[in-house]
């Protein structure tokens, strides 16, 4: 797909700062040649802001940011007007209109200008098209004829359509079911040019040839894909917490010999005052024996304490050197329903879109069901409908517990209010210490509860939506996650893991990461087919 084999990026002294004056980088340098790199670290760690800065999108504060031929960037929320027609999503409507010009007879310059040298261009749209999964999406149809998934394929058909040398793709496997996901795994082990791609997704990321880990404003690279990356860092974090319990050994050693160094000039003070109170030396002989005690005493209390303090010094640069990204722990025991309580019923339920259930589907007890099925078989509408926020055409949805719904938009927070005042909504009897003592289980400690909910990143703003759901009174005893991982880190992804290890209610998961839901211990998976709409349970219908 790329031409340009001497391709690259380059980044030098590379500053910015967004325009309230949070610094994203500063004096940031990076450097990457031809191959697939995978970019990971923390939600707010500016990964998506690098790729904007390197395609253009956002200009430095200070310093270079370099690259060679031409770029292709897939943004992470991505828009499409639903009126565009597929050709002009493409980016190829006035090469193909003056095309057609000429086929039909009219031979005007500015139509040969028009197609330049591109005159196989319908027959490589068709090929790109192919080989994403799009091949019956004829290019006269509209963008709002497709799905939000097979969207994303057509704007990275669009990109790859422009022959980039460089390739910036932005979490591309949100949205997509496993079929559009396939797809782009293929796109993306056949690029040869230089790719950079932000993604928490484990299986895009054990295709990329080197991990590039963004922590702290700076990058590390590690060879190799995912797994590889995985281990080299469970070998350095071994190693930083060997030197944890190296440095901690020093510092009570430290304290001991600080100890021991006090008991001695206490004994040595006690033994001038007993000679001193007998008067059995000189008076000038026991001054100048006093003197020279004290000063000895002082250089000996001062070289044990900076030895002290920089055994202290060499433990918090080993415990800074551990990694850990903290996991969220909390307890929810009123969110536990009993075995054989039934839950939710579905009767004969008719779904706006033209989407339909037959017959009747229950949930009972705390079961934990995956809603899987391809772009636009209905998984968002049905859960809308549950949740009371859309009316079904005909049928009924009855829930029997109270239920709390996260939408992939996570719009259940106010920008405006802080995190403890979005959860307080929720849990208006609950005092604001306790809601405080709930969210710290959530990592928002001190001031970080007190932040507004529109200056949050991804990761943040999700855990704040997520506490504001589980902390809710009553508690939900039926909790439905609409595409819970998109847009999450890796670290993030295990918080959540860890939540709902201690969610004791029911739980319907839509979703297309296959990883995470079998992590979270799915009890049925759900395949939602088109019109009519059809549930089936069972291991084979994972979608």
């Amino acid at each position: 797909m790329s031409t340009h084999p001497s391709s690259h990026i380059s980044c030098t002294a590379l500053s910015f700062s967004w325009p309230d004056g949070t610094s994203v980088f500063e004096d940031f340098q990076l450097a990457v040649g031809a191959g697939r790199s995978g970019l990971i670290g923390v939600n707010g760690s500016g990964k998506s802001t690098l790729l904007k800065l390197i395609a253009g999108e956002l200009a430095p504060s200070a310093g270079t940011v370099r690259s060679t031929g031409v770029i292709g960037y897939l943004p992470q929320n991505l828009v499409l007007d639903t009126g565009l027609r597929v050709d002009q999503a493409l980016g190829i409507a006035r090469t193909r209109a003056a095309l057609h010009a000429i086929e039909a007879g009219d031979v005007r310059e500015e139509h040969f200008t028009a197609v330049g040298d591109d005159w196989d261009v319908e027959e490589r749209a068709h090929a790109v098209l192919g080989q994403l999964g799009l091949g019956t999406i004829g290019l006269d149809r509209t963008v709002g004829e497709v799905s939000g998934g097979e969207s994303v394929l057509l704007r990275l058909a669009a990109l790859l359509l422009t022959r980039p040398d460089v390739l910036l793709l932005d979490e591309p496997t949100n949205n997509l079911d496993l079929y559009a996901r396939r797809r782009l795994y293929s796109a993306v082990d056949g690029w040869s040019g230089v790719m950079m791609v932000v993604s928490h997704d484990r299986e895009l990321l054990e295709r990329v040839d080197q991990i590039a880990d963004l922590r702290d404003g700076e990058v590390r690279w590690y060879g190799g894909r995912l797994s590889a990356y995985e281990e080299a860092l469970a070998v350095e974090r071994e190693a930083a917490e060997r030197m944890v319990r190296v440095a901690e050994a020093d510092v009570q050693k430290q304290k001991r010999e600080l100890a021991e160094a006090q008991i001695k000039l206490a004994r040595r003070k006690r033994y001038g005052q007993k000679m001193s109170d007998n008067k059995r030396e000189p008076k000038i002989v026991m001054g100048a024996r006093k003197r020279a005690a004290q000063e000895s005493a002082g250089k000996h209390r001062i070289m044990h304490a900076e030895k002290l303090g920089e055994a202290k010094d060499r433990l918090h640069e080993a415990v800074d050197a551990v990694r850990d990204d903290d996991e969220i722990r909390i307890e929810l025991p009123h969110t536990r329903v009993h075995p054989g309580r039934s839950v939710l019923t579905l009767r004969d339920l008719r779904l706006p879109y033209g989407n339909g259930l037959e017959g009747e589907f229950t949930v009972r007890g705390p079961e934990r069901i995956a809603l899987v099925g391809r772009n636009g078989a209905g998984k968002t509408t049905l859960l809308r409908t549950i949740a009371g926020r859309l009316e079904p055409v005909s049928g009924e949805a009855l829930v029997h517990v109270p239920l709390r719904f996260l939408p992939q938009r996570l719009d259940v927070l106010d920008d405006a209010l802080s995190v403890v005042e979005n959860v307080a909504r929720n849990a208006p009897e609950a005092s604001n210490n306790l809601i405080r003592a709930r969210l710290a289980r959530f990592l928002f400690k001190g001031t970080r509860a007190d932040q507004p909910a529109g200056t949050l990143s991804g990761g943040e703003r999700f855990r704040a939506a997520l506490a504001a759901l589980l902390l809710a009174e009553p508690a939900p005893q039926l909790l439905m996650l609409d595409e819970p991982t998109n847009n999450l880190d890796m670290a993030s992804v295990r918080q959540l893991s860890a939540a709902l290890e201690s969610y004791e209610g029911a739980l319907i998961v839509a979703g297309h990461d296959q990883p995470f839901l079998e992590s979270i211990g799915i009890t049925r998976w759900l395949t939602l087919g088109s019109d009519p709409m059809t549930v089936t349970g069972g291991e084979e219908d994972r979608g």
